[in-house]
């Protein structure tokens, strides 16, 4: 008989088990998209730009699951509040504690089960296309990538299924040690509004002072480094909670005085019910805030890392092509290109000595980046090399064996600076060896093996980066008399840096969107239990106002304005600290705010679906339709 009655309650309320579910389904789908692409180990092992990103998607994983463990036992703690009076009334009826409680387990576990069902087929179809998806942006073969992949199945099923019987264990436990009357009397609570005073003047400027502070220090994270994330992270999140409790309450009252707005329609009743109502909402809108500012930080911070890709390869290196000893075919994709400067140079290795001639360098000098990563301005441009070399010789990397008795002098920083980061083409090339620069009669005279360096700079390096490709493949051929057993595979041209760049920021980009979606729903979710948790004791003032005769129009109207008051709060404040948060991706990204209106748009849709959704929702339990 308490099967018939649960199975019929569930039935009821399968609008608010829908919520639930879509939240969950998300949750676990991409969770299972990040282990097939965690977990694939012989696809990895096959791909070393996908093995570079795992650990990528295990961290992307592993935040997903710790915020996943709040949103299912507060959803279900939301659930099992909606069904007090309901399991109340059967303890009163004469049911024993322990047949509902094993009911109200079975449901909570039924459900898990179901969405690990729904969740798993849907993250199968992500990890199909989005999986090949990433392959195909990354330029690799898909052979052996496994979307159906049991391993990540079992550890996503698995970590669910004990997340489930413990949330259901943890429910039924509740559940039992509450009173018939605790059960009944749910419902009736009061709602308080509490008076403005000194202690929440405090509050409030204590509150402004730690997201300030939060806010300097994570602008200021190069030179606090650790320490200043630890304390913007702390600082900001007590210091919005603090905001939330003190100045919300503050502002809904400062609006119920303002008397223009006050008598304009139903205001008077929007802006009581938002009074009495924003007491119980504070906390979990504080929480709503720091939710959307993980989501949308974690899609512009994905976006973010793979936009700069290309601005740190250009910092890096200014010229786009640097082959030693090119070959016919790297000269005719040259020819294909649009060059805006070519360079070449002379340069000879004896044992473990490379000499380049001076009179090449100083009759056609390279340029050289202006722009670091500690500073960087997109307005200034390449500079080239100015250090004159009176001498008839210089040296960098010079061992005391190899120096003999006359003493060169070092090669100036300029020219230091341009040889290692234009003119080699393998890392391995530097190691164990001395760079001389010498006059022409001294590198006349030097017997080792001649090679030609050629620079060149095209107007747009993402064009031919299929041609810039097949080059770094046939350098690899050449770079062999100075490649170790170890770095045979290890180039440093500007490409190679690109690409290695690319595949792990492409990862970080699709494990940030991704992670990003999940946080918002799951966030979007949690208000709309909240408000809709209050829907049941609102239905009476709206029914007293439809009897009075205030009409239906105004009645919605009010809804609408309500809800998106309360709505907006969370949203400007989580912004705010995403524009204030992305700063500190500055040390390490040349523009953190690149393309960051993307994901601003993606949470707008996202926040005005869940908005939508909740209004009608909680406008069909307020305002149900008349007979």
């Amino acid at each position: 008989m308490l099967l018939k009655l649960s199975l019929s309650s569930m039935r009821k309320m399968m609008k608010d088990y829908l919520i639930l579910l879509v939240g969950l389904v998300i949750s676990i789908s991409i969770f299972y998209m990040f282990q097939t692409l965690a977990l694939n180990s012989e696809y990895t092992r096959e791909n070393s730009l996908i093995s570079s990103i795992q650990l990528v998607f295990n961290v992307g994983a592993f935040l997903l699951a710790f915020i996943t463990i709040f949103y299912i036992f507060y959803a279900n703690s939301f659930l099992l509040s909606l069904r007090r009076k309901e399991l109340g009334m059967y303890r009163v009826l004469g049911a024993k504690k322990g047949k509902i409680s094993q009911i109200l387990f079975l449901e909570t576990l039924t459900m898990g089960i179901l969405s690990i069902i729904v969740g798993s087929i849907v993250g199968i179809g992500l990890a199909s296309g989005i999986g090949r998806m990433l392959m195909s942006q990354l330029d690799i073969s898909a052979e052996g990538y496994q979307p159906f992949y049991v391993p990540a199945l079992l550890m996503t099923s698995g970590f669910f299924l004990v997340l489930f019987f413990l949330t259901s264990t943890v429910n039924a436990i509740r559940l039992a040690r509450a009173t018939e009357l605790d059960l009944i009397r749910a419902e009736q609570q009061h709602d308080r509004v509490k008076a403005t005073g000194v202690r929440t003047v405090l509050v409030a400027l204590l509150g402004l002072v730690l997201v300030t502070v939060g806010y300097v220090s994570l602008y200021h994270l190069r030179e606090l480094v650790a320490f200043g994330f630890i304390i913007g992270a702390v600082a900001t999140t007590i210091g919005t909670y603090m905001v939330f409790i003190s100045l919300l309450p503050m502002f809904m009252q400062l609006l119920k005085k303002n008397q223009k707005w006050n008598d304009q329609k139903l205001n008077a009743f929007t802006f009581a019910q938002l009074r009495f109502r924003v007491n119980n909402l504070t906390k979990v809108l504080a929480t709503v805030a720091m939710l959307i500012a993980l989501g949308v930080g974690a899609m512009a911070g994905g976006l973010a890392f793979q936009q700069n890709v290309s601005l740190i390869a250009g910092v890096a290196h200014v010229y786009d092509i640097t082959l030693q000893d090119p070959t016919p075919a790297d000269f005719e994709s040259i020819k294909s290109m649009t060059v805006e400067e070519q360079l070449t140079y002379r340069y000879k290795v004896d044992g473990d000595v490379i000499y380049y001639a001076k009179d090449d360098l100083l009759a056609h000098p390279p340029l050289i980046s202006s722009n670091s990563m500690g500073a960087y301005d997109p307005d200034i441009q390449p500079k080239r090399v100015s250090t004159q070399l009176p001498a008839s010789a210089y040296s960098m990397n010079e061992k005391s064996e190899q120096a003999g008795t006359a003493a060169m002098e070092q090669i100036p920083e300029e020219w230091e600076k341009t040889i290692r980061n234009e003119f080699v083409s393998s890392y391995s090339m530097l190691d164990d060896k001395s760079i001389r620069i010498v006059d022409g009669p001294t590198y006349d005279g030097i017997t080792g093996e001649e090679h030609t360096l050629l620079l060149v700079r095209v107007d747009d390096f993402g064009k031919y980066k299929a041609e810039l490709k097949a080059m770094d493949q046939r350098q690899m051929e050449r770079i062999a008399p100075f490649a170790t057993d170890n770095d045979s595979e290890m180039l440093s041209t500007k490409y190679s840096m690109y690409e290695s760049l690319y595949a792990f920021t492409s990862g970080t980009m699709f494990m940030g969107f991704f992670l990003g979606i999940a946080f918002l729903a799951m966030m979007a979710s949690c208000l709309m239990f909240k408000i809709l948790s209050g829907a049941s004791r609102d239905r009476e003032r709206y029914k007293m106002l439809r009897k009075i005769g205030v009409r239906k129009a105004w009645l919605v109207g009010s809804i609408y304005k309500e809800l998106f008051l309360v709505f907006i709060f969370p949203a400007l404040m989580g912004l705010l600290h995403v524009l204030v948060g992305m700063e500190m991706f500055s040390v390490i990204l040349l523009d953190p705010y690149a393309n960051i209106w993307a994901p601003t748009l993606i949470f707008v849709g996202i926040y005005a679906i869940y908005y939508w959704i909740t209004v009608q929702l909680y406008r069909g339990i307020v305002l149900p339709k008349e007979a």
